[in-house]
């Protein structure tokens, strides 16, 4: 990174989504993905047959109503909270981080899987190009004359779920929440004007800016999928981890680097070096 780069990272917050239950004995399961524009009623992935539209189960003094049908494995829960309580805060009490399902024990702290500048809750999971930054790392970047402003967007299922298309431009995007405020609107015009670049801070970050576009602000749902040969409007550098076969966080990562063959040769060379893949793998800056 160069002094007057502009670092731009998602603030976005995981909150402990899964949710364990039982009925009639049958483990069930709850990954509630965003609320929609009545916070009580959440779309959500549900595991298990016996959770039909209709049935409620009771959680740690509240209720969940299983209230819509599945629309592509996606179910309307609505949340019933204990008196007294938010749904946020109930949330907080019944609900568990959702690490992805490759991790399958885990004794270490909950924020482990939280960014450091994680500020407003509403992921699913969490925005792993950001989990390589500490205090000490931002501190250097700033002395160093390069500036940070931040966007949010909500991870949920247009992140993570894998293409199964043969043909990618039949694949829907799930629609994700995301905001950017009118300051990083303002950084990044600033940033555009003075010729530096606007690095993003993942993958979610990019989807983010180049649904604005150059100095948009504001809050919108989003389901930009980006595929080899897309335009990119805002985003000229792009720090991301390394992402599994059929992702559409792989066919981003391929449309910025423009080259298929340098993008295959850069996994095969990550392969021999014994890089990490995943969520809590290695990085990589692209420019």
């Amino acid at each position: 990174m160069n002094p007057g780069d502009l670092l731009v990272l998602n603030d976005t917050r995981v909150i402990p989504a899964r949710i364990r239950t039982a009925i009639n004995g049958a483990k069930s399961e709850i990954l509630l993905l965003r609320p929609t524009m009545d916070t009580n009623i959440w779309q959500a992935l549900v595991k298990s047959k016996k959770l039909q539209t209709g049935t409620q189960v009771e959680v740690y003094g509240g209720t969940i109503e299983i209230i819509g049908e599945p629309s592509d494995g996606v179910r309307l829960v609505e949340l019933k909270p204990p008196t007294g309580k938010t749904v946020y805060e109930w949330i907080d009490e019944i609900g568990e981080m959702p690490l992805p399902p490759y991790i399958k024990n885990s004794t270490a702290p909950s924020d482990s899987y939280q960014t450091i500048f994680a500020q407003i809750p509403g992921s699913a999971a969490a925005p792993t190009a950001s989990l390589h930054f500490t205090n000490e790392l931002l501190d250097k970047i700033k002395m160093l004359g390069i500036h940070i402003a931040y966007v949010t967007l909500h991870v949920g299922l247009g992140t993570f779920r894998p293409v199964r298309c043969e043909d990618i431009r039949k694949h829907v995007m799930h629609r994700e929440l995301c905001t950017i405020p009118n300051e990083t609107a303002q950084a990044i015009l600033d940033c555009k004007s003075k010729g530096k670049r606007v690095i993003a801070g993942g993958t979610t970050v990019i989807r983010t800016i180049e649904s604005f576009g150059v100095g948009g602000y504001g809050i919108k749902d989003t389901d930009l999928f980006i595929t080899p040969g897309y335009k990119f409007k805002v985003a000229d550098a792009l720090i991301t981890n390394f992402h599994t076969p059929k992702s559409s966080l792989l066919m981003l990562v391929s449309a910025f680097i423009g080259d298929h063959d340098l993008l295959a040769n850069t996994y095969k060379e990550a392969i021999r070096m014994e890089y990490r893949f995943f969520s809590f793998g290695d990085a990589m800056l692209i420019k």
